[in-house]
């Protein structure tokens, strides 16, 4: 793959599929929501690791080539694009693997208060009142406690990649991150994106802000999620008041770990912390 790669992970809800939406402007630049390739990759080490009837057949230089080749098939249909930007947020706890498998990669990371996060999959819960999505259970969906407690777990959808940020951030590859702030994207998107250019060593792109768009409906019909993957066509913040009880925003708002910056090398272009989260009010 002649290509440059490069990843999108981070935590959901805090801007992944707008970064792709912006980015895919750019003729040179291939990106999207989330691939299946970490899933195709670790379906693929299952199979031939230890425990595995065929693990006597693989060497550790047979499964690295087998890896690599499928993010290669899967994206040759991009041959045509420089730059090839996968997403998912499993690549944050996949670091380790990435560094074997490409010589020169960075990962977007999209970060979020988690308070926010959770009031945003709240709205979308709310927006669809008589579809039962795949993202909960029955037992799980009955309140808007249970819904955040479920996506907060271990396994859940939040709190799966916000355990995965975090392994990353402290990690010996940190220095391979740049963490990029959904308050600050959507209020100073230019500014936003000249810096991520320069991380990634690219020249700047002219975008327009007032006309991205991108949405996977098909996907999100299949979730019960309509419009988890819908981008509003102009990149702008609108501030609000949360609707998750105060002592669920208070919960999860001192969760940001990513703004004490000691014991990492990762970059940031965040919002500085804010009073005012503690009213359930955002702000930057």
């Amino acid at each position: 793959m002649s290509q440059s790669v490069h990843f999108i992970s981070g935590l959901p809800r805090s801007g992944s599929t707008l970064l792709a939406g912006i980015l895919r402007q750019n003729p040179r630049f291939h990106a999207a929501m989330s691939s299946p390739v970490a899933n195709l990759i670790n379906g693929a080490l299952e199979q031939m690791g230890a425990g595995s009837e065929f693990y006597p057949f693989f060497t550790p230089e047979k499964r690295q080539a087998i890896c690599r080749a499928l993010f290669d098939t899967y994206y040759a249909d991009a041959g045509d694009r420089e730059v090839v930007f996968d997403t998912n947020r499993i690549w944050t706890a996949r670091l380790h693997q990435l560094v074997e498998l490409f010589d020169d990669f960075k990962v977007i990371c999209c970060v979020r208060n988690p308070a926010w996060i959770m009031d945003s999959f709240e709205c979308i819960y709310r927006k669809n009142p008589f579809d039962y999505s795949r993202m909960y259970s029955p037992a799980s969906r009955q309140t808007v406690y249970s819904r955040c407690e479920s996506m907060m777990s271990g396994g859940g959808v939040v709190g799966g990649a916000w355990t995965a940020l975090k392994e990353a951030f402290y990690g010996d590859a940190s220095e391979r991150l740049l963490l990029v702030d959904y308050d600050i994207l959507t209020r100073h998107p230019q500014r936003s994106l000249e810096l991520l250019y320069d991380f990634l060593d690219e020249p700047v792109f002219d975008h327009d802000f007032d006309c991205v768009e991108y949405e996977e409906g098909e996907f999100d019909s299949l979730l019960g999620v309509k419009g988890l993957h819908s981008v509003k066509k102009e990149v702008r913040f609108t501030p609000r008041r949360s609707i998750l009880p105060p002592d669920l925003f208070v919960k999860y708002q001192e969760m940001d770990f990513w703004q004490d910056t000691v014991g990492t090398s990762a970059h940031l272009i965040a919002a500085k912390p804010s009073t005012s989260a503690s009213t359930g009010k955002e702000s930057s």
